[in-house]
């Protein structure tokens, strides 16, 4: 565990999980996963689904950047409604100190974001697509200013809504991933993934963003859509449906990362 300053001198703190005697470098593939949102505090904890990644000399990092709960409720109001925008610079921030340490690089680190994490990865990739060599938008809120449209209206607190005028509209949209997708970036690979029983992030979240992004990236790498039609947020889901996700999830991580085994046959 370690800290980064972040852009404004604030202490950001981040922790790295790898195979013992790892000694990573700029060709490790790295999944930096943040979360920042309703004070939840992101801890790295024990998964047996992550320990193929981790024996494949992947690094996973977990940025426990603003929004979340970790140094109490000021953390966590610096990275919500009209504050958002820290949550995902502060994921950009730790991003560039693992780049300039050497652990992974541009081109061998993947972003994930889960669920409200969306929001964190959406605007990490759209202000910084250079910075990852993949992104992983898992059951993501990628489209808020559109959430009153689900059932999962109960948290207009957290994201600055409801809207009902100028001010309430401009915080909604500032922090709306999906909004500010621009024309001809060259957006780094993606991939996307629902469960169209989703109550919490409805479907329209995953499958509008990954349409607008495909459309719009000036790239060669893909966008890949997820959907599991038997799935929701993940929570109820089996446990072959969550080794198959992030199966997934991993493999893809290590695919943008460079691993050799996971690379296509050369033409």
């Amino acid at each position: 565990t370690d800290k980064v300053t972040a852009r404004d001198g604030v202490q950001v703190p981040y922790t790295l999980v790898m195979r013992k005697g790892l000694r990573p470098d700029a060709r490790t593939p790295v999944l930096l996963e943040a979360y920042g949102a309703y004070g939840y505090s992101a801890s790295p904890r024990f998964s047996a689904r992550m320990l193929a990644f981790l024996d494949r000399d992947g690094v996973y990092a977990v940025a426990n950047v603003r929004g979340g709960g970790e140094f109490g409720r000021d953390w966590h109001y610096a990275g919500k409604a009209a504050t958002k925008a820290t949550t995902w610079r502060d994921a950009i921030d730790v991003a560039e100190a693992l780049v300039a340490a050497r652990i992974g690089s541009s081109d061998t680190m993947t972003l994930l974001g889960t669920s409200a994490g969306g929001v964190m990865l959406g605007g990490a990739i759209n202000e910084r697509p250079d910075l990852f060599s993949g992104a992983i938008a898992n059951v993501g809120f990628m489209n808020p200013i559109r959430y009153v449209s689900e059932q999962n209206y109960a948290d207009i607190e957290e994201w600055g809504g409801p809207i009902t005028d100028a001010a309430s509209f401009k915080t909604m949209f500032d922090l709306d991933p999906y909004q500010h997708i621009r024309d001809g970036v060259d957006y780094p690979a993606m991939l996307v993934v629902s469960g169209l029983n989703d109550p919490r992030a409805a479907t329209f979240h995953s499958a509008k963003y990954a349409a607008r992004l495909a459309a719009a990236t000036a790239s060669a790498e893909p966008v890949l859509l997820r959907l599991d039609f038997d799935a929701g947020h993940g929570m109820g889901s089996s446990r072959s449906q969550l080794d198959a996700v992030w199966t997934d999830i991993y493999a893809f991580a290590l695919w943008q990362g460079g691993h050799p085994e996971f690379q296509p046959p050369a033409p």
